[in-house]
């Protein structure tokens, strides 16, 4: 079956979907494989629980009027999911980054949708699945979509902008993550910078945080909306404070919002950048940030009793945890404590980047538990250090019930499922 002729038939559905668990009346279920799955055997239940068509690409499992059998269900999800992108025509706006790439996302999405109606990425559904089901969840009644990409080798956000196609793009940052398959911090730069090439060579444009020397470099030969601290850019943001959330400066206009950390400045001057571009009110823009309330583990503050808890679990590497901490650092609270968890995909620099970390907590003034395998072989002198090899280990010998009246911050890979300690308090 003809590309087209599959897209007229997705038309009549509600939605794709890869999970018969979340499938809806009338969906369009496509039947990925993994390593520890297949999809189409799931076939049959697909439709009993209302799928309207079943995409398969084993001939058994074709035994229903209701089932296509294609070559490939993954490349054909992706090949309609480009297609529908091309159908619908509507502007369609990317990011990726190596940190604050979800929450940028977010509140571009919510400063947006205070003008448009926007379709944007779900949670981080980033990946070469994520970013075809963003793009099929758009509709004609779509005025805007927002993409995000996520990566950890070089090609995957080529291959994901030939994908999605953008208009607009933007990168948060180059940090040090997935260094295992980026293989360096050059890597990194390389692999987000795919981005701006494909953006480059199809003449589109690319917001740019003029601050960052290496987003600069990189973009100045491209059509950009530079943004930044600094008078002269396209847009001037002022950052006020950060502490207990960060508030900005923005054409007079006190912007408070509810996120934490000083790093999240450039995530909100982003977000108010795209908003300007397509001329959302100066108003609405400021009722889009300071309505935004991070969840899913991100820039969460929390209270547990007497304890007052930062949330920020969902994933770390060495730039995001330094940040973190340096944020925890200006705090002014009294009895301050991280507990920090393993960072994964560092590869043959793991070892080193968990040492820097301790390094930098015996230059702080709090005391921190360092939880997972590398931060336990990892030796410090300091009595502000406490290591566990495992969760478990943790569990079992820590004793939580003690916390009381403490700031703290909970910060991990997501592997180490962080989160955890909240059900200890």
């Amino acid at each position: 079956m003809k590309i087209e002729q599959l897209h007229k038939l997705f038309l009549e559905c509600q939605s794709a979907c890869t999970d018969t668990r979340k499938i809806k009346p009338n969906d369009m279920f496509f039947a990925l494989k993994g390593d520890n799955f297949n999809g189409n055997t799931y076939a049959v239940k697909a439709i009993e629980s209302g799928a309207k068509y079943c995409i398969v690409d084993e001939a058994e499992f074709n035994t229903s009027p209701q089932t296509i059998l294609v070559t490939n269900v993954l490349e054909t999800l992706q090949e309609l999911a480009s297609f529908h992108r091309t159908y619908l025509n509507i502007p369609i706006i990317a990011l990726t980054g190596s940190n604050g790439k979800t929450t940028t996302k977010e509140l571009i999405n919510a400063t947006l949708s205070q003008k448009y109606r926007t379709t944007a990425t779900v949670g981080n559904l980033n990946n070469h699945i994520g970013v075809p089901l963003t793009l099929l969840s758009m509709t004609k009644n779509t005025e805007i979509g927002i993409v995000e990409m996520g990566a950890n080798h070089l090609k995957e956000i080529e291959f994901l902008s030939n994908i999605a196609k953008p208009d607009y793009g933007y990168i948060t940052n180059f940090g040090k993550a997935h260094l295992e398959g980026f293989g360096s911090v050059e890597g990194v730069i390389k692999g987000k910078s795919e981005l701006y090439q494909f953006l480059n060579e199809n003449n589109k444009t690319i917001f740019v945080n003029g601050n960052d020397a290496i987003q600069l470099e990189k973009t100045k030969q491209s059509n950009t909306i530079v943004f930044g601290k600094n008078t002269g850019f396209d847009v001037q943001v002022s950052f006020i404070e950060a502490q207990p959330n960060v508030s900005v400066n923005y054409n007079g206009l006190t912007i408070q919002s509810h996120l934490i950390g000083e790093y999240n400045f450039f995530n909100i001057a982003a977000a108010i950048t795209i908003a300007n571009y397509f001329k959302v009110d100066d108003k609405l823009i400021k009722t889009g940030i300071e309505n935004y309330i991070p969840s899913n583990n991100r820039s969460q503050v929390l209270t547990k009793g007497s304890n007052k808890i930062i949330l920020d679990a969902y994933n770390a590497n060495p730039t995001s945890m330094q940040a973190a901490l340096l944020n925890f650092e200006k705090l002014n609270d009294g009895n301050k404590i991280a507990f920090l968890g393993d960072m994964f995909e560092l590869g043959n620099d793991a070892e080193q980047e968990h040492h820097n970390i301790i390094g930098l907590i015996e230059a702080l003034n709090f005391q921190a538990v360092l939880i997972g395998e590398n931060f336990n072989k990892t030796t410090s002198n300091s009595n502000k250090v406490t290591t566990f090899e495992s969760f478990d280990d943790f569990k079992n010998k820590f004793e939580t019930s003690k916390l009381t009246n403490s700031t703290l911050l909970i910060k991990g890979s997501r592997g180490m499922a962080m989160e955890r300690i909240l059900d200890l308090l």
